[in-house]
């Protein structure tokens, strides 16, 4: 189940980066090569219905500032509220996409809202992967746990 997990998150992220940031330099890379110990911004979306989990997306401090200066035009300095914001916003319409590639596998799930922080859960997941890309703009991680329900 790891490659049918993996492969519609990893497809629904490279087409909202293309799509939204008009990115095409989108490159798979390997979780482990994810540094963990930078500061990053970590947006948790839920997912409830066939599979039930949830998805945290890690950006790290430069790609969140550079996925909102290509969205709004402006540079900003550091990670706030309104970063915090507009990067949730990113993880909430790569998840809804990560949902209509899903339905083709007649699997019906939905998403909750994105919160900022990793999820505080000491649940157990059976099927539990991460999906990491690097582009022009940055790195970005996926942590991926789920259940069937």
């Amino acid at each position: 189940m790891k490659t049918e997990l993996y492969t519609p998150f990893l497809d629904a992220t490279r087409q909202v980066l293309q799509t939204m940031l008009d990115l095409s330099d989108i490159a798979e890379r390997s979780a482990e090569q994810f540094d963990e110990g930078q500061e990053n911004l970590e947006i948790a979306v839920g997912m409830v219905g066939d599979l039930e989990g949830v998805i945290t997306y890690r950006f790290p401090s430069n790609t969140s500032l550079n996925i909102v200066q290509i969205l709004s035009g402006m540079e900003m300095d550091s990670v706030d509220d309104f970063v915090a914001s507009a990067v949730s916003e990113i993880a909430n319409i790569i998840s809804g996409t990560v949902m209509t590639l899903l339905s083709a596998d007649h699997l019906t799930c939905d998403i909750l809202p994105p919160v900022q922080g990793r999820p505080d859960s000491q649940k157990e997941y059976t099927q539990h992967t991460q999906c990491c890309i690097t582009t022009s703009i940055g790195d970005i991680c996926l942590d991926i746990a789920l259940n069937r329900a």
